[in-house]
């Protein structure tokens, strides 16, 4: 049995490779960009106006004052979208312009309309007074004041998010170089398993395939089910690894059949393949006999999830996902720092996943409370959880007080770099 710190270590050195493809920026949702994506045009892509209003030349204003107005013919209209005038542009002239608009040359700053005196009437508009100097690039949005031509957008490894798909269709960004999904797929075992809604007392139905199923957008991957394996399918199994060689498998995970009983078949199959890196059994709770090997020669990984669903959910958590985020080159998760709650008691020698609740108080303080029923069989704490506490091996006391690690159970913590 090896340490949680030692499984991390194997499992960052096992890292396989993975092809990059190129595809459309608005199918891009929760990809992995493979490389820096940069602006191909100024935005604003002009100079536009930032209030509803007219807009003049500065210049025209300078000698200007109280004592001393003048009438600025209003020679047009531009709204947002509307192609700006094109003209030559006389002293005290202005132009109505709507927010959005795009200033035309020989005007450099936009008076509000809530500003504006206008002659000889509302409803008859010809010209507006102006009465003092008007300083230059009022209320003026400038070409490319947000982002200019060649900046950097999106800098490689970055999870696309629904924010990114906004600036990368505002800036007219059609196609986009994204990491390879990963593909999964995902075996449970055991005689016990069942995928029926009514079954009898012996019976289990079949979570683990489901829930890992639903992470599959959030934690970057494709999953594919493939079935239940039975006590007897040792040599469907041998089979079925042996296709994986050859497919387009990245990753293959099992549930259940890696501890020490009878029908536990899963590490003595996987032994007999020729193997770069390779551990069995880690000091943590839940999850104790969790699984990894990666195919020497093969750019293949595999994973034996323990069966109980507690464990399974936690070694996905801490394992796979880590081995995923490190292929796709995502910056390593830096946890969520939360104020316990309540005192916590396990043993010194093992890492623990607890579930638990994060709040936060009055005065923002991030809290966590460790949950009642840390057991691996029970559920009903990781409904009501929102949280893993991560507790660390050499130490057994964890008073209230103390600051610890958390991870979102559901989604990565990169959401939060």
């Amino acid at each position: 049995m090896i340490s949680y710190q030692n499984s991390r270590r194997i499992l960052n050195k096992a890292k396989i490779k993975i092809k990059n493809e190129s595809i459309l920026s608005i199918n891009s949702l929760n990809r992995v960009s493979a490389s820096n994506i940069y602006a191909k045009f100024n935005y604003p892509s002009g100079d536009n106006a930032a209030f509803d209003g007219y807009a003049i030349n500065s210049n025209d204003t300078k000698n200007l004052n109280k004592n001393k107005s003048k009438a600025f013919k209003i020679i047009g209209s531009i709204s947002a979208g509307k192609k700006p005038i094109n003209k030559r542009i006389n002293k005290y002239e202005a132009v109505e312009i709507m927010t959005g608009g795009i200033v035309p040359k020989g005007f450099d700053t936009i008076i509000p309309i809530e500003q504006v005196i206008v002659y000889p009437d509302k409803k008859n508009q010809k010209s507006i007074i102006i009465n003092k100097k008007i300083n230059k690039y009022n209320h003026v949005r400038f070409a490319g004041s947000d982002y200019k031509k060649n900046e950097l957008v999106i800098k490689k490894n970055t999870i696309i998010l629904p924010n990114h798909i906004l600036a990368l269709k505002t800036l007219g960004i059609t196609k986009i170089n994204v990491k390879k999904k990963i593909n999964i797929l995902f075996f449970s075992t055991g005689n016990e398993i069942s995928n029926k809604d009514l079954i009898p007392d012996w019976k289990v139905r079949n979570s683990n395939s489901h829930y890992i199923q639903s992470l599959n957008n959030s934690f970057l991957f494709n999953f594919n089910n493939g079935g239940i394996l039975r006590d007897n399918h040792q040599n469907i199994f041998k089979t079925k690894i042996k296709k994986i060689l050859n497919s387009k498998i990245d990753i293959l995970i099992t549930s259940g059949a890696v501890s020490a009983g009878k029908y536990d078949y899963i590490p003595g199959i996987v032994k007999t393949l020729n193997l770069s890196h390779y551990f069995k059994s880690v000091a943590i709770r839940p999850g104790k006999p969790i699984l990894f090997a990666k195919i020497q020669g093969k750019q293949k990984a595999i994973f034996g999830l323990p069966g109980n669903p507690m464990s399974s959910s936690a070694c996905f958590r801490f394992f796979v996902y880590p081995f995923i985020a490190n292929i796709l080159g995502l910056e390593v998760e830096k946890p969520v720092k939360a104020v316990l709650k309540n005192d916590f008691l396990k043993k010194k020698q093992f890492t623990r996943f607890a579930k638990s609740k994060l709040s936060t108080t009055k005065d923002g303080k991030i809290e966590v409370h460790i949950l009642k029923g840390q057991e691996s069989f029970r559920i009903k704490s990781f409904v009501k959880s929102n949280i893993w506490a991560l507790l660390p091996s050499g130490k057994s006391k964890f008073k209230k007080g103390e600051i610890i690690d958390c991870f979102f159970p559901n989604h990565p913590n990169q959401s939060l770099i």
